[in-house]
């Protein structure tokens, strides 16, 4: 069901740090065009850790409705807190929200038998089917295959699938082997998707494709139809850009970039700020390469 390219979608900020809804507008607008299947919006792309709640809940009820059933919404209403991600999922439902995207939680480092009884919570009265989303480094705690999948065993009609962002190839082998075929994995990491694919994997959720929605898109769906040749050109071409967008914690360098494309104001919320003047050359010479800026 969610297969192919999804966009973890930014969060602009007008010059006074408030959400820019015309530029937003915009961005789902250009978005679609590109052909993306999906939009993620309030993950950590789109700086929900600094979205009031009343802010998180508006962006996701704005990109619903600026996408108008035009592609799928897979909304970020994770939390370290279970109820507080029930009620903002419960939200996302209302607002028409295709699927919610909940990160493990943070901070609080639950076991293995706490993230099951979580997710489980979430996925049985969230009221939408739910992604893990498994990404340690952010997060201080792993999602173990096992979790995973028993997960999908209890639940299959409501944990449809995982985005893996460990980084580590050989888990979508490993998970591959332990679930159904239907259960859907999505990469995490742009540089990581061809792999992934290879692999198993059925798409990423994608910083990328702020950037360069229509390329990544091609290159996923290329890879999926077994075009691996088209598909490598394509990564080979935008693998620099690939990893520039991570030279600094994202999203500073994604935001940073569609600022120099003119598509939006650099503007973060604080504890984040502008990237380094030399990351910030680095990254400017990998877009005029991709003829994306002068």
């Amino acid at each position: 069901m969610f297969t192919g390219c999804y966009t973890a979608l930014v969060t602009p900020f007008t010059k006074n740090v408030a959400v820019d809804e015309a530029r937003l507008r915009e961005l789902v607008e250009s978005q679609i065009r590109a052909g993306v299947d999906g939009l993620v919006p309030c993950g950590t792309t789109g700086e929900s850790p600094t979205l009031s709640h009343e802010e998180h809940n508006h962006v996701i009820e704005l990109v619903v409705k600026f996408a108008a059933k035009r592609c799928q919404i897979m909304a970020g209403t994770g939390s370290n807190s279970t109820d507080e991600a029930i009620s903002m999922t419960r939200h996302a439902k209302d607002a028409g929200a295709d699927a919610s995207l909940q990160v493990a939680p943070y901070y609080n480092k639950p076991t293995q038998a706490g993230l099951y009884a979580h997710f489980r919570k979430i996925a049985e009265d969230g009221g939408l089917p739910i992604i893990l989303y498994n990404i340690p480094g952010r997060c201080g705690v792993d999602v173990a295959n096992e979790t995973t999948a028993k997960l999908r065993r209890d639940l299959p009609k409501l944990v449809v699938g995982l985005k893996e962002a460990t980084g580590n190839v050989d888990r979508v082998s490993h998970l591959r082997q332990m679930v159904d075929k239907d259960f859907v994995i999505l990469s995490g990491d742009d540089s990581l998707t061809l792999p992934m694919i290879a692999v198993g994997a059925a798409g990423v959720i994608s910083v990328a494709s702020n950037v360069m929605p229509r390329e990544v898109t091609e290159m996923v769906h290329a890879a999926l139809k077994g075009d691996f040749e088209r598909a490598g050109r394509i990564h080979a071409k935008l693998f620099p850009l690939f990893k520039d967008l991570f030279i600094e914690t994202s999203p500073g360098p994604v935001k940073a970039a569609l600022a120099m494309m003119g598509q939006i104001e650099e503007v973060y919320r604080l504890p984040l700020v502008p990237i380094a003047d030399n990351h910030r050359a680095i990254l400017r010479k990998t877009l005029a390469a991709l003829g994306l800026v002068r």
